[in-house]
């Protein structure tokens, strides 16, 4: 399964914003701490680099990008004055400058020639610790290919950040050498072509903070021993193919503040031991075949702020546990076949914002104490089998506007009030309230588009990267 990638919410950019300021505050300096800048110029105008270093960089130039002839316009990469764009140095113990950092693909960086390959001998420059291609890839088919551990790549133990994104043309599976990076904290691989299964050895990845692969079309299922990433704060894998249930080992995840599994085909029931996730502030599960009860101690993720849970053959009753969850502000569980009645414990999310419940079967009245919810501006209780008076004072009607959304619902009416509100929630005025010549019209009930800030929610990425705005 192969999707375009959805641009970010703003609940995606505000989860993914703590990481995204952490991994992109970094400076351009080769300036070592306690020197001047005069005395630092003379030291690293005095230095160079190794001249193997220097010529794997040239190949490694010439590989990805034409935009200059890079040997005689920067014949020395590293040098203040002379530097490469999307080229970061750091002077070394042995005197020499080294390559740190690489960036490929946004301007003011090198852009990608449309015969860019990826350039396995990056991974030869020994104090190697980022490496960002951004839709660099997009003509000539290329694989992430990797040199055997055995040769021992320099960059294998000193490459902290991987990133590939948007690369169209990058096809192939996620190479089992990747295990060998065992400095790496961020691994991003999204929005490629990518398939096969997740390589196991992903989990002896020990450092890892960051890793993700959504929008690819990997398959398989999720592997159990992810769970031994302990240091992970943020894992996306949505937008693939993945198939098998969630394996109970993410619980072991007790860093995790981001997990987003959403537009799998994952199959079962959540598990109860992501219940020890006590971090997790987003959870997106939404476009699987996930079913059954929800985790009895799902209310113990108190720091959860957003639960995406649209579009899963759920078919049980609308749990009130959720009203627990104190720093919810946003909860859509849409298409999912829930029953019964609104829970009246969802008047204790004083923080939330969004309320999807949209096309499930949920029956009985509004809840008015739903009205005293002063942070709300999208409730979407459309295409149900509610019934009664709306709740709803004009005031709120009005405050919502086109994000109240209860059309739908033939049992649901407005009374005389609130029917004055010139705005279409998709509810008629109760017959009682009907009047000869003064009666008003009727509100009719109208297919609105979604509000612009959910249009493309979720995702999917971004906050921060977690997460993408960029995470790398």
């Amino acid at each position: 399964m192969t999707m375009s990638p959805a641009l970010l919410s703003l609940p995606q950019i505000l989860v993914a914003l703590p990481v995204l300021l952490s991994l992109a505050c970094f400076t351009v300096s080769t300036q070592p701490r306690g020197t001047n800048s005069h005395s630092q110029a003379e030291m690293l105008q005095s230095m160079s680099m190794a001249s193997l270093e220097k010529e794997t960089l040239f190949h490694v130039m010439e590989t990805m990008s034409s935009d200059r002839d890079w040997r005689s316009s920067y014949p020395d990469p590293c040098i203040p004055g002379s530097s490469w764009p999307g080229i970061e140095c750091k002077p070394g113990s042995d005197n020499h400058l080294h390559v740190t950092r690489l960036d490929f693909g946004v301007a003011p960086n090198p852009t990608c020639k449309n015969t860019a390959t990826f350039p396995s001998e990056v991974f030869d420059l020994p104090h190697l610790q980022s490496l960002f291609f951004f839709n660099c890839f997009k003509t000539t088919k290329t694989s992430l290919s990797m040199p055997p551990p055995a040769r021992k790549p320099a960059a294998y133990a000193s490459l902290q950040q991987l990133s590939l994104k948007s690369n169209p043309s990058l096809i192939g599976p996620v190479p089992p050498h990747i295990s060998s990076l065992f400095s790496l904290q961020v691994l991003t691989l999204s929005q490629n072509h990518l398939h096969g299964k997740i390589p196991e050895g992903i989990s002896g990845l020990t450092s890892l903070i960051h890793l993700d692969l959504s929008y690819n079309s990997l398959a398989g299922s999720i592997p159990a021993q992810l769970g031994s990433l302990s240091s992970l704060t943020g894992l996306d894998l949505s937008y693939n193919s993945l198939t098998g249930s969630i394996p109970p080992s993410i619980g072991q995840l007790s860093l995790l503040q981001k997990l987003d599994l959403s537009s799998n085909s994952l199959s079962g029931s959540v598990p109860e031991s992501l219940e020890n996730l006590s971090f997790l502030a987003f959870l997106a599960l939404s476009n699987n075949k996930l079913s059954g009860q929800l985790p009895k101690g799902l209310p113990k993720l108190q720091n959860l702020q957003y639960f995406i849970m649209d579009d899963n053959p759920m078919f049980v009753p609308l749990p009130s546990q959720l009203g627990r969850l104190s720093k919810l502000q946003e909860l859509r569980l849409a298409n999912s076949g829930y029953s019964g009645s609104i829970p009246g414990s969802f008047a204790w999310l004083a923080n939330l914002t969004t309320l999807s419940l949209e096309n499930n079967r949920l029956t009985g009245e509004i809840p008015g104490v739903l009205s005293g919810l002063s942070r709300m501006y999208h409730l979407n209780l459309s295409r149900n089998m509610l019934a009664g008076v709306v709740p709803f004072s004009a005031g709120f009607i009005k405050r919502l506007g086109r994000n109240l959304d209860l059309s739908g619902n033939p049992g649901l009416c407005l009374n005389g009030s609130e029917s004055s509100v010139s705005i279409s929630v998709g509810v008629e005025v109760c017959a009682g309230n009907r009047s000869a010549s003064s009666m008003q019209q009727p509100l009719r009930s109208s297919a609105r588009a979604p509000s612009p800030l959910f249009s493309n929610f979720p995702l999917l990425p971004g906050c921060l990267a977690l997460w993408s705005v960029t995470v790398f």
